[in-house]
């Protein structure tokens, strides 16, 4: 075999290796691409659920304040009942 037919043969590997790295390059791109999808879908369902959850927190601690108002004055008005009773 002459050197350039072994040149050539060299060449010839090198190249199929370049190809083969740049095929499975390719395909690991898709692939992290699908997950970056999956992720940035899955990111904006969190988005979503979280700012439901802040609403839903937010809705019950003003209505726990309802209720501790109310609980307040109705307590209020037991002690001002039990007082006049306790007088008389």
């Amino acid at each position: 075999m002459t050197d350039w037919e072994d040149n050539f043969q060299k060449l010839e590997e090198k190249l199929s290796r370049a190809v083969e790295l740049f095929k499975r390059t390719q395909s690991d791109k898709r692939l992290l691409r699908e997950e970056l999808e999956k992720l940035r879908s899955e990111y904006k369902e969190r988005a979503r659920r979280l700012e439901t959850l802040e609403r839903e927190t937010h809705t019950l601690r003003r209505e726990r304040e309802e209720v501790r108002s109310r609980v307040e004055k109705l307590l209020h008005q037991i002690d001002v009942l039990t007082k006049g009773d306790s007088s008389a």
